[in-house]
């Protein structure tokens, strides 16, 4: 892509974020085109990023990949849900927290993996195979939440092959369409995959703050109720993360790639979920939320792996 057309597309979502809040209370035109858009190009970003052997990993690594797995299809739902059992929240905004808790990470974790000194090969693999498990396992969890903390009168009608559908196309598809540009276009892909990244991270902090800004006339009530229950979830998760990669004798890459795999999730999913494929704007609230915190958090644990790395390497060795 030429440069002035790159630097014209920024300008234009820059251009665009300064009016998010008030479109997304206005008119349909952010939820139903603007936000599929979006996440279908960042998770096309993804796919650039991915080739076939990002899977073989899968049966390459299996214990590592599945205990992986595990935590953030099964461990994080529960934990999201348990906490929700005894935590006194909108009904909506528990729904909200229980469909950033199914979606799968994206490319923050990989990224962060990365800084990290993780095994990002590993972080790649579970952010690819679980974005395509989510396309089932998405629509379920969240079908689930909202018969469970929603009564019959408030409650949205989800269709939960439409939401299937829905998913598949806007993140299955420009997934393996990136991967088929990075498969027979590698040098076109190579030189786009910096600013694609560029973009989608633009893409995804407007996201977010027009999620936010939607509903600004109670995000403070939203947050007082959402903010200290997603925090604790968050590092919860991160913490079971690291302890089950522990006990599981993993080497200390990889528990950095699952912990923080665990920890950043893919909140542009969970934001399009509430508010294109459910139409509710409160429930775009906890993701919103999350995806502010799980900055922070994976920051804090970023300088910490690295303060711990850099102490054992200022330790003298033992003379024998």
């Amino acid at each position: 892509m030429p440069t002035r057309c790159f630097q014209f597309i920024v300008a234009l979502i820059v251009c665009f974020a300064s009016c998010a809040g008030e479109l997304m209370q206005e008119t349909n035109i952010i939820t139903q085109l603007f936000l599929p858009l979006s996440l279908a190009f960042i998770m096309f970003s993804v796919g650039l990023e991915l080739t076939i052997a990002d899977f073989k990993r899968v049966v390459v690594q299996p214990r590592d990949f599945l205990i992986g797995a595990i935590s953030q299809i099964i461990l994080l739902p529960t934990v999201a849900f348990m906490l929700l059992s005894f935590w006194q929240i909108d009904p909506a905004l528990a729904v909200g927290v229980m469909i950033i808790a199914a979606c799968p990470g994206g490319i923050t974790s990989n990224l962060m993996t990365y800084l990290a000194r993780g095994d990002t090969a590993l972080s790649v693999s579970l952010t690819a195979v679980i974005s395509l498990l989510a396309v089932i396992t998405l629509p379920l969890i969240v079908s689930f939440s909202i018969t469970h903390f929603m009564d019959a009168q408030n409650a949205p009608v989800l269709s939960i092959g439409n939401t299937i559908i829905g998913v598949f196309v806007i993140t299955t598809v420009p997934v393996a369409f990136g991967m088929l540009v990075n498969r027979y276009a590698t040098s076109f892909a190579r030189r786009f995959e910096r600013k694609a990244r560029i973009v989608a991270s633009v893409l995804f902090v407007l996201i977010v703050a027009g999620a936010i800004a939607s509903e600004r006339e109670n995000i403070v009530d939203y947050f007082i109720q959402a903010g200290p229950l997603t925090l604790v979830l968050n590092v919860v998760m991160m913490i079971v993360a690291a302890c089950l990669a522990r006990v599981a004798s993993m080497g200390l890459k990889q528990r950095i790639a699952i912990t923080l795999e665990c920890g950043l999730q893919n909140g542009t999913l969970a934001i399009f979920v509430a508010a294109t494929l459910i139409g509710n704007t409160t429930m775009t609230v906890p993701g919103g939320i999350y995806s502010l915190i799980m900055f922070a958090t994976a920051l804090i644990y970023l300088l910490i792996v690295k303060s711990k790395a850099q102490k054992s390497e200022d330790k003298p060795a033992k003379i024998r």
